[in-house]
Order: C-alpha cells, then structure tokens, then sequence
C-alpha cells in the first residue's frame, strides 16, 4: 500500500504511524521535494519515530534534534546541517515524513 491509499490529516501526515514504512517515508519525501532519503535522514527519522513511540510521544525541538544527531554522528553540527537535510524545516518536514502527527512547535528553541 502507497502513500495516497493511507488515511491522512487534511495537511497529508498519517493519520496512524503505524502505518509507516521506510517506501512509504520515500514516497512522501518525494512528494515533498526530497529526491533521495539517505542514511543521515534516516538517522533523523527514526529518532524522531522512537522519541514518539517510546518516550511518551515527545516531539524533540531542533535543537534536541541537534544534540542528537551530532552524538549519532561523531561531530558537532548546526542547525543548518539539518535545514540541508530537510529544507523546508526539520522539525515539521522531517517529522511529516517520519509519518507522526504534525509538531504544533515553531521552531528550534
């Protein structure tokens, strides 16, 4: 099943996360301006996934977002590091594509 056959809010995210797959999160990344999802998306977005599935549906800010990412990675990066990721905003476009409820947050901080 594709991403258009998927139950969806009014502004496209899942309506159940479960629902999820990595084909279903390329498909919509496609949709969304991302030609091509690579190991460091994905590392965002499965953090983004078990931050809401395993820790009582937290939705990390950008900056937490930061802090993670550069542990992951073994380097100190920017939120422009993850603005070259997801262009039109981490926090809203990468957790659209990690298929979870849409962040009410504005921002980084």
């Amino acid at each position: 099943m594709g991403y258009s056959e998927l139950e969806k809010t009014e502004n496209g995210n899942l309506v159940n996360p479960d629902d999820w797959t990595e084909d279903i999160a390329r498909e919509m990344a496609s949709r969304d301006g991302i030609s091509v999802l690579t190991e460091k998306h994905f590392d965002l977005i499965n953090f983004l996934r078990d931050e809401f599935i395993n820790n009582n549906a937290n939705q990390p800010n950008e900056r937490n977002m930061v802090k993670a990412m550069s542990a992951l990675w073994g380097e100190k990066i920017s939120t422009k590091d993850l603005y070259d990721l997801f262009p039109k905003q981490p926090s809203k476009q990468a957790t659209f594509i990690a298929g979870l409820p849409e962040t009410r947050r504005k921002g980084g901080y």
